[in-house]
């Protein structure tokens, strides 16, 4: 799904979806779950893809490493002209 098509699904009525995003200590994603989904699939859909399409993140240090296996990172989504984070 490109940026455009996401554009013209967040044109849609929808709740600006909450997000948690579990990142394992190699940077690969090990799971993207909605907290809130926004209720337009087509917008969740794209979500899981942006998150996916960004692996593999940077591996933790090694400080990091030796407190977790998995971090989660939960942000609330706002599509408009730009994809924002809060």
């Amino acid at each position: 799904m490109t940026f455009d098509m996401v554009r013209e699904a967040a044109k849609q009525p929808h709740t600006d979806p909450m997000v948690t995003v579990a990142i394992r200590s190699d940077g690969s994603v090990e799971s993207v779950t909605f907290v809130r989904s926004s209720g337009v699939p087509a917008i969740d859909e794209a979500i899981r893809h942006i998150v996916q399409s960004q692996a593999n993140y940077q591996a933790f240090p090694p400080g990091l490493v030796r407190e977790f296996d998995v971090v989660e990172i939960r942000r609330t989504w706002h599509f408009d002209m730009a994809i924002r984070l809060y």
